[in-house]
């Protein structure tokens, strides 16, 4: 029997789940009158769509609302500082990056902007400030890059807002949507230098624009009745993604060139203030609106993981502003699915590895390699690593050594090859005892490696440095 290639596996998975979880025995009553093949074509751009933001809202209500998930980080507008990095035991976000203590912010911008106010940190140390709007855009950037590692505050205003920057505030940034996610990283040196990026974490300053300004509180916003999210896998497979796309829509003024989009999302209830209910179409219109979403994953999602895995579509073009992607929602989407909240390429890219050097899945139940020839480690101005992730969950992977990547604060570690070059082994088994510093535990079966190059050179960003092949030697 012929082996499915990665894609294959995941178009399958996807498409099982589909078929047990769609819904049957539903009578319709009278309501949207439109044609199957309409229907169908429409939503499977609006999933397309509203896949990234729907997921965006499932990771921000376990985060900023329900304080009984075990992932919930703290209320809206105040931020929660973990001073350790990411493990298997983390859940919530596919393909974590395990190399930065992370801070979380969730801003409610209603009401009124809020300012984020940085210390200094030394020139030596990267962190950065993740700006991430409902579309799930990267819409700016605060930290090293760009603003640099003096203090400062700035100020996020939301698309109502119309004021001038204020006296003491740095710099003003808009955002097209209501409320964000501000996902701060402090580079961590060695594990004994947390206790450094704790005390960073807690210098770390947020306000309303009113108490920054030491005046009265600005007008009152009603509460925001926060539905239920779906699960990760309800997401793959409901129609119910369409409601939960009306609800986050509220929050995102349409764009000037989205208008003729959602006028034809319209014909089937999709959009903010909108219903979306599958009982008010005949049967054949609720089977088509079914397969529109299957479409997306089987003919729009499979060929990006195509182009993907041949090296043809990288995350540099998937990850960006809304100017960067010019609404590419495709790209959005594969790049949400296979690791929402990346960066955008100046800040950080992202060379995988999901097959090696021969065109084959990665599997555990074979070891592999990757050298880097002498003085062609990955060119960054801040860090390099290399991380180890399960399939299909795209999750951290559990070992004995509890190792879950590897990365250029190791290089002195490593023990390099009689012509200077280094070899890395990924496999499930040891190496060897003298090999060991050299190694990047893997799981039992199918897995996949991703290079984070943070604040790439120019020659990262322009290919004419390109990351060695994975090469399986057994």
């Amino acid at each position: 029997m012929k082996r499915m290639n990665i894609t294959q596996v995941l178009i399958t998975a996807i498409l099982l789940l589909i078929l047990c979880g769609c819904e049957t025995g539903k009578k319709p009553v009278a309501g949207i009158q439109i044609a199957p093949s309409e229907a169908r074509a429409i939503a499977r751009e609006a999933y397309i769509y509203g896949n990234p933001m729907v997921d965006n809202y499932r990771i921000q209500y376990a985060s900023f609302v329900d304080s009984k998930d075990p992932e919930f980080k703290a209320p809206w507008n105040q931020i929660k500082n973990i001073s350790r990095v990411f493990t298997p035991d983390d859940t919530a976000i596919q393909t974590p990056n395990s190399d930065t203590p992370y801070s979380w912010l969730g801003l409610d911008l209603r009401a009124e902007p809020i300012v984020l106010t940085l210390p200094p940190i030394e020139k030596s140390r990267y962190f950065s400030i993740q700006l991430i709007d409902m579309y799930t855009h990267n819409f700016d950037y605060l930290g090293s890059r760009t603003t640099g590692n003096d203090a400062g505050s700035y100020l996020i205003a939301g698309p109502s807002w119309k004021g001038n920057k204020p006296e003491g505030i740095d710099k003003v940034v808009r955002s097209e949507t209501e409320l964000v996610v501000a996902f701060y990283r402090t580079q961590l040196f060695l594990p004994e230098d947390m206790g450094n990026v704790k005390k960073i974490q807690e210098d770390y300053k947020v306000q309303t624009l009113s108490a920054f300004l030491d005046q009265p509180a600005s007008k009152e916003v009603p509460d925001i009745q926060f539905i239920k999210p779906l699960t990760r896998d309800e997401i793959k497979t409901s129609p119910k993604v369409f409601e939960q796309l009306n609800f986050v829509l509220q929050f995102c003024p349409t764009h000037p060139s989205e208008e003729d989009l959602m006028m034809r999302f319209a014909k089937i209830g999709i959009g903010a203030g909108k219903t979306f209910d599958m009982n008010s179409f005949s049967p054949e219109v609720q089977a088509a609106i079914e397969q529109g979403i299957i479409d997306a994953w089987e003919d729009d999602f499979a060929g990006l993981m195509e182009k993907s895995i041949a090296g043809e579509l990288t995350s540099a073009e998937t990850f960006g502003t809304r100017e960067h992607l010019q609404n590419n929602y495709a790209y959005r989407m594969g790049a949400a699915v296979l690791g929402i909240w990346g960066n955008t390429a100046e800040e950080a890219i992202y060379p995988s590895y999901y097959v090696d050097s021969d065109g084959q899945d990665l599997n555990g139940t074979n070891s592999y390699t990757i050298t880097f020839e002498k003085d062609q480690l990955p060119p960054v101005n801040a860090f390099w690593s290399l991380t180890m992730y399960e399939l299909p969950a795209s999750l951290l992977v559990a070992n004995p050594i509890n190792r879950y990547l590897l990365n250029s604060i190791m290089v002195p570690d490593f023990v390099p090859n009689e012509d200077g070059s280094i070899t890395l082994y990924l496999q499930h088994e040891s190496p060897g005892k003298s090999k060991e510093t050299n190694w990047l535990p893997a799981p039992e079966g199918p897995f996949s490696v991703i290079m984070r190059l943070y604040w790439p050179k120019p020659e990262a960003l322009e290919g004419t440095w390109k990351e060695p092949k994975l090469q399986k030697i057994k």
